[in-house]
């Protein structure tokens, strides 16, 4: 996860915008100012000596700009309990980081982590934010996930009011999170007036673009973050299977406990092997905050596509796993062929798929887009497991191929 290597991975995946995370670690920061440099829009862009061209193939080649981001925790106390919040902060220019920098600075250890912990109150993060840059976005991040989100079940709020008072009206947007999709969140009226984004949370190259934004707008930061803010421009986002994410169901992982939110209530919320109060999901809170029935669909807001990586497309085809050399080598191919991995997962033709990989791997294309996949759903830390076929429906498939 160096510049070098976003920027190569945002052009195998095919993202045009990329943010930077981290611009609040000081050495992180000094290597962005070293290696990215102004592209006139309040955006960034790699430094041509640091551009290796040759790692990417003639067929994904684009630009990629950075935009500046990054994640703070907040841990607090508030009304009587402690909240544990994190947050996404995004800066129009290297200036007003640095100012925004400075201020976190005197408040806690900005050094110790990529995204520093800090003891102040998220309302108060958004103040500083404000007061240092008024063109700068502040977006809860992960808004359901249990442990350290404004919605958390162990340590959030019940509403935005609740957490961010008479500041709300600043509040623009929430990342959904890897464990949530639109159609949960269009349960809870109180996001109505809300652009719903998706991040792709990414720790490692691969994992770029797992979750990730539509826009139709210049490539400039100004009306990337107007998008956000109005909807004007912005198309949608792009998804997990929300069961895929680590927090949907309740359960102990140490105890391999994984239930629905209805058994939950049913077990008294106990783990039957240790007795603890289990660890509620992000599908219970939906549930317990919402206040419209399962299915309720949003007239107004942008559409949606849920996928799964072609990468892990790749190695349910072949029975391996994602790292493994023919899984590599069948990405390497098809992304040559066709082009990068979102224009195969979401435009390609089914029959380019099949001439350029297997039959296999285009009928695994064609179920995600139809959304025909089995899926066990991920619980406390846990990932969920999204699988595209059955040992039957491999082995017709394979079959129809060689008789082809």
């Amino acid at each position: 996860m160096t510049p070098e290597g976003i920027w190569k991975w945002a052009q195998l995946k095919g993202i045009k915008v990329m943010g930077t995370g981290d611009f609040t670690h000081p050495a992180w920061f000094a290597e962005l100012r070293n290696k990215l440099e102004p592209a006139g829009n309040g955006l960034f862009q790699l430094k041509r000596r640091h551009r290796q061209e040759g790692d990417v193939p003639q067929s994904c080649r684009g630009e990629v700009f950075f935009l500046l981001s990054s994640e703070i925790s907040c841990i607090y106390s508030k009304n009587g309990r402690t909240r544990k919040v994190h947050c996404l902060v995004f800066m129009p220019d290297l200036g007003q980081a640095a100012l925004f920098n400075l201020s976190l600075g005197k408040i806690g250890n900005i050094t110790s982590d990529g995204r520093p912990i800090l003891g102040l109150d998220a309302k108060q993060l958004l103040r500083i934010t404000m007061d240092v840059a008024p063109e700068a976005l502040f977006v809860p991040a992960h808004v359901w996930t249990p442990h350290f989100s404004v919605f958390g079940a162990a340590s959030g709020f019940d509403s935005i009011e609740e957490c961010f008072e008479e500041l709300t009206p600043a509040i623009r947007a929430v990342e959904t999170g890897l464990s949530s999709d639109p159609p949960m969140n269009w349960r809870v009226s109180a996001l109505d007036s809300l652009t719903l984004i998706s991040n792709s949370d990414a720790h490692s190259p691969a994992k770029i673009g797992r979750e990730a934004n539509v826009f139709d707008t210049d490539l400039s930061y100004r009306p990337i973050v107007e998008a956000i803010k109005t909807r004007n421009g912005f198309l949608g986002t792009i998804e997990f299977f929300p069961e895929e994410g680590k927090y949907h169901y309740d359960g102990h992982r140490a105890c391999g406990v994984s239930y629905s939110p209805q058994e939950t209530i049913a077990r008294g919320y106990s783990c039957p092997a240790c007795g603890k109060r289990l660890t509620i999901g992000v599908a219970h809170r939906v549930e317990a905050l919402s206040d419209r029935p399962e299915g309720f669909k949003q007239p107004l807001s942008p559409p949606y596509r849920s996928l799964i990586p072609l990468a892990e497309i790749l190695g349910e085809t072949r029975n391996a796993g994602v790292a493994s050399r023919g899984v590599q080598e069948d990405y390497a191919t098809l992304l040559a062929g066709l082009g990068n991995e979102f224009s195969i997962l979401l435009d390609a033709p089914i029959a380019d798929i099949e001439r350029a990989s297997s039959p296999l791997a285009a009928g695994a294309v064609k179920r995600v887009r139809q959304r025909q996949v089995h899926i066990r759903p991920g619980y406390d830390g846990e990932y969920g497991r999204v699988t595209i076929f059955d040992e039957r429906e491999r082995a017709e498939i394979a079959g129809q191929g060689r008789l082809l």
